[in-house]
């Protein structure tokens, strides 16, 4: 009889993610073992009470999924939990705090459905935030040359330092987009705009997208109102505005969801994989 699939969610807030619990029971889990508010020195015995109850040969029926708001306290857990393994003593673990990574990996193979991404600029709008950082780095990674947008300059290049550090020969600029000018500017001449602001937050009124040289695509994860692009709508799917494609959250939703199952499944064929960013960008490219 094959062992029932376990998957151990690690949430960094106070109550685990009923989102990311209902995900996973979709994608074939049998059982979840979910605790919140966990710490980074939390995480070592919760792995080693996960790999120590399975003999080796075992252990790929076994993962970890790491989850939450906070992008940053989830990437600490990761670490923590990879920290733990040694030799043939490890499960597989997943990284998807706030969505950031499944929702970035969506969010630029939407875009590159509709373009060559190698060589071409994008402008990533709310580019420090746990989206935003993601969808640089994987637009970077395609050889894009990626504007960084942030009201605060400062934060914009400290996103380009990281990128430039995750991908060697990055092409990364930073810009400072306070007001819809501003904005507007960092959009002039590109090729492809994501915006990743948070829920609610407009970052380019409606009307701009249209002045916009030579731009192809628009995306925009933001499904609360007021969008973050005023010109697309949350349902917009490949829907064409003039020569612009554009995508709204909804539209994106679905490969995201897609993504998010098929990285969990993957979770459960070896007990070696780390699926970060990179990783599940690549099994979204698969599907």
């Amino acid at each position: 009889m094959p062992l029932s699939k376990i998957l151990v969610c690690l949430d960094s807030d106070p109550q685990p993610s009923v989102f990311d619990g209902v995900v996973a029971v979709d994608a074939g889990v049998d059982h979840l073992f979910r605790h919140g508010g966990v710490r980074p020195q939390d995480v070592r015995d919760l792995v080693y009470g996960a790999m120590f109850t399975r003999g080796p040969t075992e252990l790929k029926n076994t993962a970890i999924f790491i989850g939450g708001s906070d992008a940053t306290a989830g990437e600490a857990l990761l670490k923590a939990a990879t920290d733990a393994f040694f030799g043939p003593m490890r499960v597989s673990v997943m990284l998807d705090s706030n969505g950031a990574n499944t929702t970035a990996a969506a969010a630029v193979l939407a875009a590159r459905r509709h373009m060559v991404l190698h060589g071409a600029i994008v402008t990533v709008l709310a580019g420090t935030g746990a989206v935003g950082r993601r969808v640089a780095q994987l637009l970077a990674s395609e050889g894009a040359r990626v504007r960084v947008g942030s009201r605060r300059l400062v934060h914009a290049e400290g996103t380009c330092d990281k990128v430039s550090t995750a991908v060697p020969g990055a092409q990364c600029s930073a810009w400072a987009n306070d007001t819809a000018a501003t904005t507007a500017a960092a959009v002039e001449g590109v090729q492809a705009v994501i915006s990743c602001g948070p829920p609610g937050v407009e970052m380019l009124p409606k009307g701009f997208l249209s002045q916009a040289t030579g731009l192809q695509v628009a995306i925009d994860v933001n499904a609360v109102p007021p969008l973050g692009l005023g010109d697309l709508e949350p349902t917009d799917k490949a829907v064409k505005r003039g020569d612009i494609v554009c995508y709204g959250a909804l539209g994106v939703g679905g490969t995201k969801m897609k993504t998010h199952k098929a990285a969990l499944a993957k979770l459960f064929t070896a007990n070696n994989l780390v699926l970060d960013a990179e990783e599940i960008y690549a099994l979204a490219k698969e599907l």
